[in-house]
């Protein structure tokens, strides 16, 4: 089976070296710069408990020097994915599974929405192109419960957690989701096959759409965050109305806030994503992890006051800061 990485960063080189390490895939990544020339020279390497992955690599930056694959897996920053769309155009066969493990509403999810109507959301797939350059009908959701990190260009630290959900989009039950389950569950992921993975992405991010801006801005870790009575309500009040958008489009959402806050204080004083990306200088997944929401909330006439202010303080501070275009 042909496997390719496209963003062999953490997550990527994480599910990259797992693949190499543990299954007879040929694994090959898309990557550039530093991470490419580290791949080709040293191959897949995860540091994970007290030992060192290692794994067999084929890196290049275009992808028609790597050909058609039976598996993309797509776990490149949100900003980055629409420059990177067209690219993956050549990796593309008739039957290639395209898994995008990427934090956020990813471009495919409101397709088929009747709620949110025909149009792709402007947020993350502007003027519809990442959907055309990989349909529908090449995609297997997921929703990524691990965390990992680079401390080099090409090696990979494993933090915590190994889980994965999947699931087709339409909800069914297909013979390509049941070969994904068993194909990563033999990489040593702890796989879930969802009927309802939209569902499990909204609640994702029902649980990190505020505690992911709120820190970028503040810098606080988790922890302090919480611990603030009117931040933690302004959290909720902003949850609320993402959990009424969810009503409207299947995805609802059945615990209160307060109860996933809890779930959130389990993981201590921890940084988010976007805090990380604010330290070391990098875009912010903004569009993907709240204006996605904004928009979402618009198109089903849901108010989102708090999602709004929690948008425009966001944007302005990261702009600001020059994360973010504009």
């Amino acid at each position: 089976m042909k496997v390719c990485i496209v963003g062999a960063g953490a997550i990527g080189g994480l599910i990259g070296a797992r693949l190499a390490a543990s299954t007879d895939c040929q694994v090959s990544a898309l990557a550039r710069g530093e991470t490419l020339a580290a791949l080709n020279a040293e191959g897949w390497r995860l540091k994970q408990g007290d030992g060192l992955i290692t794994g067999k690599a084929h890196a290049s930056s275009d992808a028609r020097e790597l050909g058609p694959q039976d598996l993309v897996v797509v776990a490149v920053k949100a900003p980055s994915m629409a420059p990177i769309a067209a690219q993956i155009g050549a990796l593309l066969k008739p039957d290639t599974i395209v898994l995008p493990a990427m934090n956020g509403v990813p471009w495919w999810f409101s397709q088929g929405l009747p709620a949110v109507g025909e149009q792709p959301l402007q947020s993350v797939d502007p003027g519809g192109a990442i959907a055309r350059a990989i349909p529908l009908r090449h995609v297997i959701g997921c929703v990524v419960h691990l965390s990992a990190a680079t401390t080099e260009p090409g090696l990979v630290q494993h933090r915590n957690g190994m889980g994965l959900i999947v699931g087709e989009p339409d909800g069914s039950t297909s013979a390509r989701l049941e070969t994904l389950h068993e194909l990563l569950a033999r990489a040593g992921f702890d796989v879930t096959s969802s009927d309802a993975i939209r569902h499990d992405i909204w609640y994702k991010l029902w649980g990190n759409m505020t505690m992911n801006p709120v820190s970028a801005i503040t810098g606080a870790t988790g922890d302090r965050m919480l611990d603030d009575p009117l931040v933690r309500a302004f959290c909720s009040a902003a949850m609320r109305e993402a959990a009424a958008i969810g009503a409207r489009i299947g995805c609802v959402i059945d615990q209160d806030p307060e109860a996933r806050h809890a779930i959130t204080r389990e993981l201590g004083a921890f940084k988010t994503s976007m805090l990380v990306d604010v330290e070391r200088g990098k875009p912010i997944e903004l569009d993907a992890i709240v204006t996605a929401v904004h928009e979402l909330g618009r198109r089903t006439g849901v108010p989102t006051p708090n999602i709004d202010a929690l948008l425009g303080l966001t944007r302005l501070f990261a702009r600001t800061r020059g994360l973010l275009p504009g």
